[in-house]
This record gives structure tokens, C-alpha cells and sequence, in this order.
């Protein structure tokens, strides 16, 4: 036999050396795998060959493959071996862990870790049961050298990683050694302490062996600190804490002696078990964190000790903001201070990231009850506010080398993007943690923005390296001056918004705020960039202009100059996107002043109006969504008037030009023909890039897209006063319903039911555009014209966009790119206005004649050709805001069943994904994962808009429930709508969708199938029911989340359909694997009223039992060699029964040989 073995040993090792050979070809390297992987599986010499090439004579890669060997006969023969067997492997494996490795310092970390492997994968399988001495052969071991110690270390540390962790055992194996651990945990905690003590002593005599002992101790600490009981980590006086505290000093040490005391104060649990964690605020504790954080060298691991240091600091404060003010009784530190000065100097670090680190604390801080009112922390408060104005300056891109931030963000970051990324995230948490401040001390904030908000005034514009590249003299997104003012604005923003909350009206510095908005107005740039932040300035202030209504026109003249804003003096080159912005800017501006301060504005209104039509009549320069806007906020005022005459006189005198133009006979027969209607906007012309002629047909376009703004602008703006006796008075209330809700009318429906039958031609002609004849119109030039633009298939991919160098390029789109617009646009705006128009007009929108006939006619038109992406707005905004949210109950059986009722029936999307499923190719991957993504969205706005109409979720004291909406009541009275409710919800069950799989489970079908089980449902509809919720299982059953919602479901459908309907229990039958008494004894509980009923929580695991065989298993799983771990005889007697024997033992014994207790 020693022969047999010593020859295979050769071969092996042979196989080994190929294997590992960089020049060894690919099938020389399968075969030897092969070779290696057969001899694993079915070898009878695996033990003793393992031992013979685990020897460490042997090379490191061979003394591996011998250690694989015995771990793999472990963990899949080990079920199968003799007594006899199992004692000699496992006496190899404690002299390998003796005598088998060389000294710490010269061993290979692989070798240790799979000897480690080997002797936890035995530990799973016989302690406490059949190695009761386990925890003291590992003690003694530890007495033989450094090197069995630290292996020591290891096998605690895998054995706490597998039981409690990755909880990679079966239940009773996990929760055996689990209660064996805890009950061991005074002697095993005693033991690491003592381990960690006496390296760390021997350490310091420049022993380097003991270092790596320590480390390895440190280790296995952190992985019991996560889940011991506080007691052993606080006891004596928080001894462990005590010596983590002294190791911070410690180079070697400190990292893993950080991450043991993360842990450790990281710990939940009741505020009595955390009070010994104050201890730490002592001055001994917070010495060593304030020293350990002194040093200044800049390396790697140093770097990644400081983030641990900080988070040690963060979670120190999370227990001091749970501790004080709790019914625990602990006082407010003493030296409180030194542990704020030490977070304070984080915050001030240049790592962006440290910075970031901070933010929860000093917002969990500032927000406390008892803590913001410390002195300490108010006078903090104001340093901290100093802090911001360095910490919101966006800086430190790793490409660049302008600052100290930047070293630290190429270790952080992999790209400008990924750090641009991740400072909008900061700069927004930075902002929370402002206004929390500013709470404290608003007036001390508001004076810290107006120092700065001056000393920006009166600064030299400062270009840096980084100048625009298409304007000599402007500023890029990156210039030092352009960051300030960016950081400034944010901070005003914050402080403003929280000063009008912490002060009363007359405590209000609004002398001093109309001085800075005095200088803001005078501050004149003609740097776009800049400027933008100018406009948000006077944004933040406006607020103050309430209480002297004289600065209101230079306001207004100074947003009125940043609409016709402009660099270049030839306006024939293209705007930056920045000047663009800078345009649009002002627009939203003057749009958000005239929404939230109509009143204060409407004495201005006539110079507002005279000033917006000479804009109109002088200035060419200005785009339709500009005029647009500018339209919008003169609604907005005229809301105001609180007279509908007066308000529809405006409106008609506002909206004439555009009302002329849109019902105009040109333009009815543009809209209602869809070959005027692409040559009308020039989508079959052949065009060039170079092309200087006239652009008729992108003058069309303009028109129309004109059109459509204005009409989204009143529909959407114009409306009634919101209180009921000014709406009386003004002629805005013409009748009351039958529950007393009074009927309001709109001053701008004249306008829209004249523009409404154009609009529905519009929407049905662009339906119409997708169809094969009208496709074969498209020009060569256009040809691509209905598809997504770049940005929008970015958006659905996930992919982020290079934001950094946009505001510097001219806004220049091919032809291709303008009219792919276009259409975007003027499909996604029509939606927007019959939307907004339901929302706005209420009443007299819903009673038009014939509604659901013309819409029907016109939105769902063609639906079978319309692309996915141009689905989801017609959902989302139509349906949803004008058709679900908005509509009275009283047209739900009158509009909405006749209308949603086909919808449904269409959107059942079954052939969309099977397209999708079968797919086998590998062409196009972008392509197909585009449109694979584009229907997973299309669907989750489908079951969206389904949740919407039918489901209302009421939130009770234990959990939510979900009930059927007044509109889901009156779609369910309909055979044909909740048949296909009910298709749709069970069928999107087994789409790869996981995130619609778990809501539509846990919402939906559940809700709409108890509508009818009372009904007489078809045997074969029941079946199917059940039978897709199985099917699902088989899809998403690996998912946890899934796992249980979907359990849950097809439980309640079989627990409430199984005794009216016998085929449920023939498709439980069909279930692979299935006990089939088992299921009659579940059966019999169910159908017997007699039998002894279990409580649910049993019920619910005898059921997961039961259709477990349906479940799939991910595809990472599906071909891996099953682990099998025997459960040992019980540690403890379970309490006797009170159950007749007689009438259960079949079952124990039925039990006994269940295949389960194999596992």
C-alpha cells in the first residue's frame, strides 16, 4: 500500500506542477485538473496521500493540494467513514496543526488558512457531541509555539465566520455549537485576553513573531465582539476597551485594534448594557484617540487606521446621543469638549472622505435635545459652520493636484467621475447638518453667509488653470472661483431656509439681508457660471424682500436681464450649456417667485406684463420654452386677481396668438394627416449637416413646440382660489354635488376644449407615425428619428454621464439629435397637458362629451406599433396623474372602466418578455440589454399604474394591510377588467423582475384574488393561479425576499381555495420531491375542523417544507457539489409533550426517516 500511495503521491504532484506552470498549455492544464478532481472524488488513498504531500518538505503549492485533499474528504465523505477512520483523519490533522507548519514568520498564509479550514470543517461536524475536549486541545496547543497559536486564532475566528456570520451549517448544527460557544464564552474570552496580553508584552521587546500572534488574537476578537453578550466586552471595568485604547498606539497594532473597538462601540443593545461605554469619554481613553490621530506620515495603511479612528470617534458619539437624555440617567461628559475639538479635527482633515465620515455625528449632535443645548456644542456649532465653508468647496479631483484633498481621493476614488459622484452625495448631507446649526445659532450663520457672501462680491474673478475652453476670459465648472461661489450659494441657501424657522419676525436682520441683496443686484458678471450662483443668491434672499416691497422691481429687472443673458455678440454661434442654463435659471427663478409670492407680486403685475411683451416683440433671441415660462408666471399672478372674468379676459388675451395659430385650418391639416404632418416638421427631407438654407421645417417645429409649451403653461397654472368664500365672491363656484363638494370652473377651459380636438389628432397622428407606412416616409436623414436619444438610453442603463466638461461645450445637436427631440418632446408634452388639464380642470374636464371615446380613439390608437420607451410617459402621466388621481368617483363606471378596462387587457406585456427569455444570441448586447431593461421599466410602471387604481395600503399597529381602492371596487364589479387584473399580477410573478416580483406578491394578487374566491372561479383558473405562483418560486425562489412573499401568497390561496377546490392538492403533488404524507397530514389539519391546529408560525415552515421542491436555485448554485452535515444527538431534553402518543408516533417515526434528517 505505501508503494500504491508513494506512486500516486508522484503523479500527483506531477499533475500539481502542470497545473501551475505558466507555460503548460491549456489542454495539458485540463487534463491535469481533470486528473486532480477524479482523484479527489472516487480515490480510496485520499488520506493518506493528503498527509504524505501536506509534509512540509514539500513545496508550498503541493503541501496545498495535500490540505485541499483532506478538506474535501471532510466536507463530502465524511458521512460515509468508519469511527475508526474519522479519529485517524482527525489525530493527522491536530499533528499537522503540531508539528506540520514551519516557524509563523516563514509559513505561507494559504497553508495556514486551509490547515485552519480543515480542523473548523471537523468542529461543524462532531463538537460538542463527539469532541467535548475540543476548546482544551486548542488551549494546549497554543503552548507549543507562536506558529500553533496563531493557527489557534485562525480556527476560532473560521469557526465564529461559519456558525454565526455566514451561518453556512444546517439550523440544529449552527444553534448546537452556537449554545456550546456562549456557554463557553467567560473561559474562551479569558483565554484571548491572556493570548493578547502576553504577545502584546513580548511584542514590545521587538519580538516580531509575537507580533503576528497579536494580530491573528486581534482578529479572532473582532469576530466574537459582533455578537458576544456587552457583558464579557465591558467587564472589568472595561478592561478589553482599556487595552484596545493602549494599542492604538501601537504601529503594528493599531489598525486591527481599531477595528475591534468599531465594533465593539458600534454594539446595540439595551442602554443599560452600553452605559459602561461612557467610560471612553474619560480623559485616559480620549488621550490615546486624540494621540493615535497626531501622526502625520501619509501611507496607505496609515490612511485606512485613520478612517477606523474616525468612525471609533462617530460611533462614541452615536452611544452619547443614546445614552444622555435617556432613562438610563447619564450625565453629559466633562470633557465633552476634547471629544468634540477631536471630531471637529476630522472634519477639518483633507481627506474628503474623513470629512464625509463626520457628517451623521455632528447632525445626531446638533439635533439632540439635551446635547445642542451644551455650551460646548453651541459655541462648536459655529466652528463647525466656519469648517463648511472649507468642506462644501468642491475639490480634491484625483486627476488634478490643487489641493491637499487630492492625494487622499486617488487612494478613495477611481475616477473625477466616481468623486464628482460622491461629493453631490456629501455636499447634499453637508447641507442637513448646516441647517441643523443654524438651528442652534442663526444669527451667528446668517453672519458667517453675509461675510462671505462680500468678500465674494469684492474678489477678483480667480479663471485657475482650468478656463473655459470656447470663451476667452470665462470661467470652467473647475476655476477657483467659480467652486467658491458654488459653496457660498449652498450655504446661503441653508441658512436662509432655516433662519425664517428659528426666528420670530421681528428678531429678523432683514436691515442687514436688504444691504446684501442691495450688493447681489449691483454685482454685475458676465460670466455665465457665476452668474447662475448670482440668480440663486437673490433666490435665497428673496424671502426678506416680503418686508420692503421697494427692492421688488430691481428684483425682477435683474431676473428679466438674465433670461436674454448672452456671451458671444453674434448670436448666430451657439450657447454654451452654461449660458443655456444661466437662461433657464432665471426663468425657473422668476417662475418659483411668482408661484410662492403671486400676492406680494400682483401690484407689479402691469409693469410685469408690459415688460414681458416688449421681451416678446424686440428680443429674437428668446426660445419658446423661455416665452413659455415667462407666459407661465403671468398665470401664476393672475391667480391672484380672484375675479374669473378678469382672469379669462387675460388668459384669452395671453393665449390668442397661440389658440389662433393651433386651430388654424394649416394646422388641422397638419395635425390630423400623417404625411403633412412629417412634412410639415421636414422628417422626410434629406438633409446635410453644412445646409445654410432657410430651416422652414425647424420653423414648424418651433411652432408647434410654442404651441404646446403655452397650452402645458395656463392648463397648468390657471386656477381658482383656494378658499371657498374668495372663490364664490370671484365667480369661480357654479354648482355643489350631491355630497355638498362645491363645483368649480376653470378661466382657461374655453381655451382648451377649443385646442382639445388638435391636441387628440396630435397624439393619435403621432401613433399613427409608428406604423410600417409612415416609418417608409422617414428620410435617410431622419431614418433613426423615433429612436431613443444617447442621454435617455443612458438613463435607462444606469450609466452615468461626464457632467465635469458639459458646461463648456456649445449646445450643438446634429439634425438627427434635434428632430429625435423634437418628437420626444412634443409626444411627452401632450401627455403632460391632458394630464395636468384632468388635475386642473376637475369637473368640467371629466364631462366633456364623449371623453372616453376620444381619448380612446386617439391615446390607445396603434398601441401594438408604439415602441416601449414611448409607452411609459403615456402611462405614467396620463393614465396615472389625469385618468386614476384626479377623476370623481362618480365617472369611474363612466370613463375610466370603459377606458382602463382595454388597457389592461393590452398591457399584459406576456409576449414582451418571452421575446426577452428567448433569446440566445450574443449580437448587440448593448442593443438587447437596452431593450430588455426598457421592459422591465415598462412593466414596473404597468403594475405601478395597477397598484395605483386598485390598492390603498392601510398602516396598522403591527403591520400594513392592503385593501381594494373605491376605483379597484368598481373595475372588480367587470368579469372581463379583473380577469385581466388578475392575469396580469399572477403572470408578472415569473418575469426576471425581483423588485416586481416582491411587490406585486406582497400588494397585489393576494388583495385582487380575495376579491372573487368567494365567486365561482373556474377549477382551471384556480389551478393556474396557484400554479404561476409555484412557477415563480422556481424563478425567484433563491431570493430570500421573494422567497417568503411568494411562500406567503401561495400558502393563502391553498389554506383558502384547497376545500372547495381537490385539483390544488393534485398540483402540490406534482411538486419534485414532495412527502406525500407530509402533505395529507397538512391536508387532513386544513380540511378537519376536529384536528389539532398548529400555531402559524409552525404552519408556515410546514408549508415552505412542502413546496420546497419548487424552488430554483441561483445560477452560481446550480452546479455546486452539495455539503452535507449530519445533525448530532441533541444537547438538551426537549419538554415532554402533552400530545397522545398514540396518535402521533407515526409521525415521529415518519420524521426519523424523513430525508431531511440526512442534512
Amino acid at each position: 500500500m505505501a508503494d500504491q500511495v508513494a506512486a500516486m503521491c508522484e503523479q500527483l504532484i506531477k499533475a500539481v506542477n502542470v497545473i501551475m506552470d505558466a507555460e503548460t498549455s491549456h489542454i495539458y492544464r485540463l487534463e491535469a485538473l481533470k486528473f486532480c478532481e477524479e482523484f479527489k472524488e472516487t480515490n480510496s488513498f485520499c488520506v493518506p496521500c493528503g498527509v504524505q504531500l501536506a509534509d512540509k518538505s514539500q513545496p508550498a503549492v503541493v503541501r496545498h493540494f495535500g490540505l485541499q485533499i483532506l478538506e474535501h474528504v471532510i466536507k463530502f465523505r465524511w458521512n460515509n467513514m468508519q469511527q475508526q477512520e474519522k479519529v485517524q483523519l482527525k489525530e493527522c490533522a491536530m499533528q499537522l496543526l503540531s508539528k506540520g507548519t514551519r516557524s509563523i514568520l516563514e509559513e505561507e498564509s494559504h497553508i495556514k488558512d486551509v490547515l485552519s479550514r480543515i480542523i473548523v470543517e471537523m468542529i461543524k461536524r462532531e463538537w460538542p457531541q463527539h469532541w467535548p475536549d475540543m476548546l482544551k486541545e486548542m488551549e494546549a496547543l497554543t503552548s507549543e509555539g507562536e506558529a500553533q497559536t496563531e493557527l489557534v486564532m485562525l480556527i476560532l475566528l473560521r469557526l465564529a465566520e461559519d456558525v454565526i456570520t455566514f451561518q453556512t451549517l444546517p439550523s440544529q448544527r449552527r444553534r448546537d455549537i452556537q449554545q456550546t460557544l456562549t456557554q463557553n464564552m467567560e473561559s474562551i474570552f479569558s483565554f484571548l485576553m491572556a493570548i493578547l496580553h502576553l504577545n502584546v508584552e513580548d511584542y514590545r521587546k521587538l519580538a516580531r513573531a509575537h507580533c503576528r500572534v497579536a494580530v491573528a488574537t486581534l482578529n479572532t476578537l473582532a469576530g466574537y465582539i459582533d455578537w458576544v453578550s456587552l457583558v464579557y466586552i465591558t467587564t472589568g471595568n472595561c478592561q478589553l476597551l482599556e487595552m484596545l485604547c493602549l494599542l492604538l498606539s501601537e504601529p503594528e497594532l493599531q489598525l486591527e485594534a481599531a477595528e475591534c473597538l468599531l465594533i465593539a462601540i458600534s454594539r446595540k443593545g439595551k442602554l443599560e448594557d452600553r452605559k459602561p461605554f461612557m467610560l471612553l469619554f474619560d480623559d485616559v481613553a480620549i488621550h490615546y484617540i486624540l494621540s493615535a490621530a497626531q501622526a502625520v506620515e501619509v501611507v496607505e495603511r496609515r490612511y485606512i487606521f485613520l478612517k477606523r479612528l474616525c468612525q471609533v470617534l462617530c460611533a462614541l458619539g452615536g452611544q452619547l446621543c443614546s445614552l444622555v437624555g435617556s432613562d438610563v440617567e447619564v450625565d453629559v461628559p466633562a470633557n465633552l469638549n476634547k471629544y468634540i475639538e477631536a471630531l471637529l479635527a476630522f472634519t477639518t482633515h483633507s481627506s474628503q472622505f474623513l470629512k464625509s465620515s463626520t457628517l451623521a455625528t455632528w447632525g445626531a449632535l446638533f439635533r439632540h435635545e439635551t446635547l445642542s443645548k451644551e455650551a460646548v456644542v453651541v459655541e462648536m456649532a459655529i466652528k463647525y459652520l466656519r469648517a463648511s465653508m472649507t468642506n462644501l468647496v468642491k475639490t480634491g479631483f484625483p486627476s488634478r493636484d490643487d489641493n491637499p484633498s487630492c492625494h487622499h481621493s486617488r487612494v478613495d476614488f477611481d475616477s473625477d467621475e466616481d468623486f464628482n459622484t460622491f461629493f453631490n452625495s456629501f455636499r447634499a448631507q453637508q447641507g442637513e447638518v448646516v441647517r441643523s446649526a443654524c438651528r442652534i445659532v442663526p444669527l451667528e450663520a446668517f453672519q458667517i453667509a453675509a461675510e462671505w457672501l462680500q468678500y465674494q462680491i469684492a474678489s477678483p474673478i480667480d479663471m485657475g488653470d482650468a478656463t473655459s475652453k470656447t470663451a476667452e476670459g470665462l470661467c470652467s465648472i473647475l476655476s477657483p472661483s467659480v467652486v467658491q461661489w458654488d459653496a457660498m450659494t449652498v450655504f446661503m441657501e441653508c441658512m436662509t431656509t432655516q433662519i425664517f424657522k428659528s426666528l420670530e419676525e421681528e428678531k429678523l436682520p432683514i436691515d442687514q439681508s436688504m444691504e446684501l441683496l442691495q450688493a447681489v443686484l449691483n454685482y454685475d458678471t458676465k460670466d455665465p457660471l457665476i452668474l447662475s450662483c448670482v440668480l440663486t443668491n437673490i433666490s435665497a434672499l428673496f424671502p426678506f424682500v416680503i418686508h420692503r416691497p421697494h427692492f421688488l422691481p430691481q428684483v425682477l429687472y435683474k431676473l428679466f436681464s438674465a433670461i436674454t443673458f448672452d456671451v458671444a455678440q453674434d448670436n448666430k454661434a451657439p450657447r454654451t450649456r452654461a449660458v443655456k442654463n444661466v437662461r433657464r435659471h432665471a426663468c425657473s427663478s422668476i417662475i418659483k417667485i411668482c408661484r410662492d409670492y403671486s400676492q406680494f407680486i400682483l401690484p407689479c403685475f402691469d409693469m410685469f406684463y408690459n415688460h414681458v411683451k416688449k421681451l416678446f416683440t424686440s428680443d429674437a433671441t428668446l426660445t419658446h420654452m423661455e416665452k413659455c415660462s415667462l407666459m407661465e408666471s403671468l398665470v401664476l399672478i393672475s391667480n391672484q386677481f380672484k375675479d374669473f372674468a378678469k382672469q379669462k379676459a387675460f388668459l384669452d388675451e395671453l393665449m390668442a396668438p397661440v389658440v389662433t395659430e393651433w386651430t388654424s385650418d394649416e394646422m388641422r391639416h397638419v395635425l390630423w394627416d400623417p404625411a403633412t404632418f412629417l412634412s410639415f416638421v421636414g422628417a422626410d427631407q434629406v438633409v446635410t449637416e453644412q445646409s445654410t438654407d432657410t430651416d422652414t421645417a425647424g420653423l414648424n417645429r418651433g411652432r408647434l413646440s410654442f404651441c404646446l409649451y403655452a397650452m402645458l403653461g395656463v392648463v397648468k397654472r390657471a386656477h381658482w382660489p383656494a378658499d371657498l368664500e374668495e372663490a364664490k365672491a370671484g365667480g369661480f363656484v357654479v354648482s355643489y354635488t350631491s355630497a355638498g363638494t362645491p363645483i368649480y370652473r376653470n378661466p382657461c377651459t374655453a381655451q382648451f376644449l377649443v385646442m382639445l380636438p388638435n391636441l387628440l389628432a396630435l397624439i393619435r397622428t403621432q401613433n399613427s407615425l409608428f406604423l410600417p407606412e409612415n416609418l417608409a416616409r422617414l428620410s435617410e436623414t431622419f431614418s433613426r428619428a423615433h429612436e431613443m436619444m444617447d442621454a435617455e438610453k443612458n438613463m435607462v442603463l444606469g450609466l452615468t454621464q461626464h457632467l465635469l466638461s458639459t458646461y463648456d461645450s456649445p449646445v450643438y445637436r446634429t439634425n438627427l439629435e434635434r428632430m429625435q427631440g423634437f418628437f420626444n418632446m412634443l409626444y411627452d408634452n401632450c401627455f403632460h397637458v391632458l394630464g395636468n388639464a384632468g388635475m386642473s380642470l376637475q369637473q368640467e374636464f371629466y364631462t366633456i362629451e364623449r371623453l372616453a371615446e376620444e381619448i380612446a380613439g386617439s391615446v390607445f390608437v396603434s398601441l401594438d406599433h408604439v415602441p416601449d420607451h414611448r409607452l411609459r410617459p403615456m402611462i405614467h402621466i396620463l393614465v396615472c396623474l389625469c385618468l386614476v388621481l384626479s377623476c370623481p368617483p362618480e365617472y369611474y363606471d363612466s370613463l375610466l372602466c370603459p377606458l382602463l378596462g382595454p388597457l389592461f387587457a393590452y398591457m399584459q406585456l406576456n409576449v414582451k418578455w418571452q421575446v426577452i427569455n428567448q433569446r440566445t444570441s450574443i449580437n448587440q448586447v448593448t442593443q438587447e440589454m437596452l431593450e430588455e431593461q426598457l421592459v422591465r421599466l415598462l412593466t414596473r410602471e404597468v403594475l405601478d399604474f395597477l397598484t395605483v387604481s386598485c390598492i390603498s395600503r392601510k398602516y396598522g399597529v403591527d403591520f400594513p394591510t392592503a385593501e381594494l381602492t373605491e376605483l379597484g371596487k368598481c373595475l372588480m364589479k367587470h368579469e372581463n377588467i379583473y380577469m385581466s387584473l388578475l392575469t396580469l399580477s399572477f403572470t408578472s410573478l415569473s418575469w426576471k423582475d425581483t423588485t416586481n416580483c416582491h411587490r406585486t406578491a406582497s400588494i397585489v394578487c393576494w388583495t385582487l384574488l380575495r376579491q372573487v374566491v368567494g365567486g365561482n372561479l373556474l377549477p382551471e383558473a384556480v389551478t393556474w393561479f396557484y400554479t404561476s405562483v409555484l412557477r415563480s418560486l422556481q424563478v425567484h425562489g433563491q431570493h430570500e425576499v421573494c422567497n417568503s412573499t411568494l411562500t406567503q401568497l401561495a400558502m393563502l390561496i391553498y389554506e383558502n381555495l384547497r376545500p372547495r377546490y381537490m385539483e390544488l392538492k393534485a398540483v402540490m403533488t406534482q411538486i419534485p420531491n414532495i412527502s406525500v404524507e407530509a402533505l395529507d397530514q397538512y391536508d387532513h389539519r386544513l380540511m378537519d375542523p376536529n384536528a389539532q391546529k398548529v400555531g402559524e408560525k409552525k404552519r408556515k415552515d410546514q408549508f415552505k417544507k412542502l413546496i420546497a421542491g419548487t424552488v430554483g436555485k441561483a445560477l452560481c448554485q446550480q452546479f455546486r457539489k452539495e455539503v452535507h452535515i449530519r445533525n448530532l444527538p441533541s444537547l438538551f431534553k426537549k419538554p415532554k409533550s402533552d400530545k397522545d402518543i398514540l396518535k402521533t408516533e407515526a409521525i415521529g417515526l415518519a420524521a426519523l426517516f424523513s430525508p431531511d434528517n440526512d442534512l
